[in-house]
């Protein structure tokens, strides 16, 4: 079959038509023939929380890294394991590059899936009314397909998409008979969307399997102008979930109404006083160690962000004020309320004082920020607005005793890091992105995202970059994720240039 694909493809490859999109003939021919491995990858579930699921994936992974001259091992965890595939150099001394992927993804929901099922591949065209209209998977293997078609299905671009695009990468090299001049370790996460809970026990347990001289991260989307980019660093993730204590069930609002406080209120109340109305956070210390000298303002300032642009397509009048500029924004520590739920609303609202209302929130980190340190002045801030801090319910005594009670949990699920422009690992991924696309890549000091890369970074202490490929309006962790085809076929050619690189 693939060679009768191959047949079929290269007939096409000579039609004059193909330079509308200026495709690289054996990058498209590559990407063509690997569509049924990637479909046939995609349709395997692999939501973190179903082991028997990740299980599937695990085997896939095996199977198909061994075809390609890989060894495997499990890296054994409490739940699922992780998954490392080496193969060597036959060069001496050479150094060891560990390339992180991520295989698991995030929940789905069929109903919001325009399509029969989330796992299943389609291809779909833009119609004109701006939406997506599904067009035969086939139209893949004309001559000329359009790159801005797009294939939906859960974790196209986050991030089994990646994971096949370095397993076409690898065929290619092996049809070539390269062989890169440095070991390969891949390490694949089947818990990333669950914020890796056990990553970092495992890389200590198993520090000698993973020891490497440097680690590039293919995943994430490139720069918005979907640009060959390089990432340098990328923010940490603290988690807190803050509970605001009412009555003890929901009461009246006529006949309690103006008499129990409501807790909504309050939470809403504390909330405000934690940031200003420019969107920076009010407590005090919160930006503390942050400086940006002139010189890493210019590093910034060299990325092309259109941000007139940005604002059209959030739909936004101003941005915060944190920082100047995009950019600067994300060198800053920042407090996200990501959800609020207090009552009922919408066809089940009704007239009562809640007795409890909840914030979720998150604190993305950079490398000056400890998050014990935030978290304590975060907590701090809620006990000087008059706030007793219970472990868990209050009790009783604890209700009559304290007028403003709450609950205050919280997770950390992996720190910032961030490597130097100017490094081996910069300088040999600059090179293979400059001669793969004949300009120098997009270069971001750090990424506003989080990923699970600082157990590497500091306890192994290599130096790590990520390699984004797929575009930014992708709508990972949503539903109608997909990846566009254009950035697929580069992805394949961004891997293969890396590869090839001399260190």
């Amino acid at each position: 079959m693939k060679n009768i694909c191959r047949l079929i493809i290269i007939s096409f490859l000579t039609s004059p038509l193909l330079s509308q999109h200026a495709y690289d003939e054996k990058f498209l021919l590559s990407a063509q023939e690997s569509l049924p491995q990637l479909k046939e990858l995609l349709a395997i579930p692999n939501d973190a929380v179903y082991p028997d699921d990740i299980e599937l994936n695990v085997k896939w992974c095996e199977t198909h890294f061994k075809k390609r001259g890989f060894s495997t091992k499990r890296l054994n965890t409490k739940t699922v394991p992780l998954l490392l595939a080496e193969r060597h150099s036959t060069k001496k001394d050479a150094k060891t590059v560990l390339v992180y992927l991520q295989v698991d993804g995030q929940p789905v929901d069929p109903n919001f899936w325009y399509q029969e099922n989330p796992y299943t591949a389609v291809l779909k065209e833009k119609s004109i009314d701006g939406g997506w209209d599904e067009i035969a998977w086939e139209k893949l293997l004309e001559q000329n397909p359009d790159p801005e078609w797009r294939i939906f299905a859960r974790s196209t671009s986050d991030s089994k998409g990646a994971v096949n695009m370095f397993l076409t990468a690898m065929d290619m090299i092996n049809e070539e008979a390269f062989q890169p001049d440095f070991h390969l370790k891949v390490i694949m996460d089947f818990e990333e969307e669950l914020g890796s809970p056990h990553l970092p026990q495992a890389v200590l347990d198993y520090k000698e399997d993973l020891s490497s001289d440097m680690l590039v991260i293919f995943d994430g989307p490139r720069h918005l102008k979907n640009q060959p980019t390089l990432t340098f660093g990328a923010r940490g993730i603290t988690t807190i979930t803050l509970k605001v204590f009412g009555p003890y069930f929901p009461q009246h609002s006529g006949h309690y109404g103006n008499y129990v406080p409501n807790p909504a209120v309050r939470l809403a109340q504390l909330i405000s006083s934690m940031k200003d109305d420019k969107g920076r956070v009010t407590i005090p210390g919160f930006y503390d160690g942050i400086t940006l000298s002139d010189d890493v303002k210019s590093i910034l300032a060299d990325v092309p962000d259109d941000e007139q642009n940005i604002k059209v397509k959030m739909g936004i009048a101003e941005p915060d004020g944190v920082a100047p500029n995009y950019q600067e924004a994300l060198q800053y520590p920042s407090l996200n309320v990501r959800g609020m739920s207090s009552g009922w609303v919408g066809e089940e609202s009704r007239t009562i004082v809640p007795s409890s209302a909840v914030a979720e929130i998150d604190m993305r980190l950079v490398i000056e920020s400890d998050p014990d340190r935030l978290l304590s002045l975060v907590r701090k801030h809620i006990e000087s607005q008059g706030y007793k801090i219970v472990d868990d319910k209050p009790t009783a005594a604890e209700r009559l005793k304290n007028n403003k009670l709450c609950s205050f949990t919280y997770e950390t699920s992996y720190l910032a890091f961030r490597t130097d422009f100017d490094s081996d690992i910069g300088h040999w991924l600059d090179r293979a992105l400059t001669k793969a696309f004949n300009k120098t890549p997009i270069k971001q000091r750090t990424s506003g995202g989080s990923i699970p890369i600082s157990p590497f970074v500091n306890e192994l202490g290599i130096p790590a970059v990520t390699v984004p490929t797929v575009n930014r309006d992708n709508n990972q962790h949503s539903p109608n994720e997909n990846i566009r085809f254009g950035n697929y076929v580069d992805g394949i050619k961004t891997i293969y240039f890396v590869l090839k690189e001399g260190l």
